[in-house]
């Protein structure tokens, strides 16, 4: 019975009180980037999370810095990394996230996103947090 509640525990902990702090920052390698926005409001920087060791893979995220806002720094993308990634600003607002692997149409995680209102978190964790309900109004996933 104890471990019926210990799996249930960790399932919800895992499902609903997700946050990206729980990224490997340990590893990271810088990706595409920084790019900043059209009036210098935002930054954009991604960077790649490797995982797994040697058969492993690369996930990658992206950070938008508020560079009036003391330099607040919010996670708006986290996916399966692919060997064709850039961003673009669309404009002030918008972030267009290119992340496509071109042999694999299907593999395709590109997103525009208003990184005031959206984030994407590809497995949907981000999605069914409780504790990030209120740093997006729509979440993405694949």
């Amino acid at each position: 019975m104890t471990s019926v509640i210990l799996l249930l525990g960790l399932f919800l902990y895992k499902n609903y009180f997700f946050t990206f702090d729980t990224i490997d920052r340990e590893y990271t390698q810088k990706g595409p980037g920084p790019i900043t926005s059209p009036t210098e409001k935002y930054t954009a920087n991604a960077f790649y999370e490797l995982y797994g060791g040697a058969a492993g893979g690369v996930n990658v995220w992206v950070e938008i810095t508020y560079n009036n806002e003391g330099n607040k720094v919010k996670t708006v993308y986290y996916s399966d990394a692919k060997s064709n990634i850039s961003m673009e600003w669309v404009n002030e607002n918008t972030l267009y996230i290119l992340n496509d692997e071109p042999k694999y149409p299907k593999s395709n995680r590109s997103i525009e996103l208003e990184i005031d209102k959206e984030i994407y978190h590809e497995n949907g964790l981000a999605c069914k947090s409780w504790l990030m309900k209120d740093e997006y109004e729509k979440c993405y996933q694949n």
